[in-house]
């Protein structure tokens, strides 16, 4: 099967992530389930990753913390959402599965 946003999506009920997420995905993944501390940690160990620097951004901002979110923004070469944090985070998954092969 491959990987769409409803996938995506229904895997969040699994508990488990999908295998062959890409870093970032993986992150979005435990974003996408309010598991900053687990996304964060997979983004921080990743900062060499512009997607992974995307998706540090988005947890900054979904944690309020606007400058950081700012930063990593600016490092991934994107701009800051302004609208709602879930559909920004629907954005960055659609734009990064896109982009992943599958």
């Amino acid at each position: 099967m491959s990987m769409t946003l409803s996938v995506f999506k229904e895997s969040l009920e699994d508990g488990i992530p999908p295998q062959g997420l890409s870093p970032a995905l993986l992150a979005l993944w435990w974003g996408g389930r309010s598991d900053w501390p687990a996304a964060h940690e997979i983004v921080q160990a990743n900062e060499q990753d512009p997607e992974c620097n995307w998706v540090h951004a988005w947890l900054h901002r979904v944690e309020d913390d606007v400058d950081n979110a700012r930063y990593w923004y600016r490092r991934a070469g994107h701009a800051m959402g302004h609208g709602p944090v879930m559909d920004e985070w629907q954005t960055i998954v659609i734009r990064l599965l896109s982009g992943s092969g599958y």
